[in-house]
């Protein structure tokens, strides 16, 4: 599993214009997952994520994580995190799993980031999307579960 973490100040996803996820202050993930991950790919992303400490504390060091400043999660399902660009013009997307495994694995995913407390808001799983944010710093960060 891959998953893109961008601490933002707020962020939006929409669906044929109706928004399906909303939050304010946080994280906005992008996830993205293979045909070879597991729970244990979901559990230690969920793990990592939620103790980031990615977020300033009153020294302005960014020793917080989302958790300890109350902050919530918007989930975005990304098979596009698995395009292979090394030959062509075209991406391969051969890497990505499948939606009828991926989905699952991503619903487990952001279960146990609930379960550890966090208000966690997603898109739409498959469908074609329009996400906003704000990327406050910017922060990004790739994490990859291998």
């Amino acid at each position: 599993m891959r998953v893109v973490v961008q601490r933002c100040k707020k962020a939006e996803v929409t669906v044929n214009e109706s928004v399906v996820g909303h939050i304010e202050h946080g994280l906005m993930l992008l996830v993205g997952i293979t045909r070879e991950d597991t729970e244990q790919d979901a559990k230690y992303l969920a793990d990592k994520v939620s103790g980031l400490r990615i977020f300033e504390d009153e020294t302005g060091k960014m020793n917080l994580s989302v958790l300890e400043t109350g902050g919530q999660i918007l989930s975005v399902s990304q098979f596009t995190l698995y395009g292979d660009c090394r030959k062509g013009r075209r991406p391969n997307f051969m890497a990505a799993a499948r939606p009828e495994f991926a989905e699952p694995l991503y619903e487990k995913f952001n279960e146990l980031l609930r379960e550890q407390g966090l208000q966690v808001e997603t898109g739409a799983f498959g469908e074609m999307m329009d996400v906003n944010f704000t990327n406050w710093g910017p922060v990004t960060l790739i994490i990859d579960s291998k």
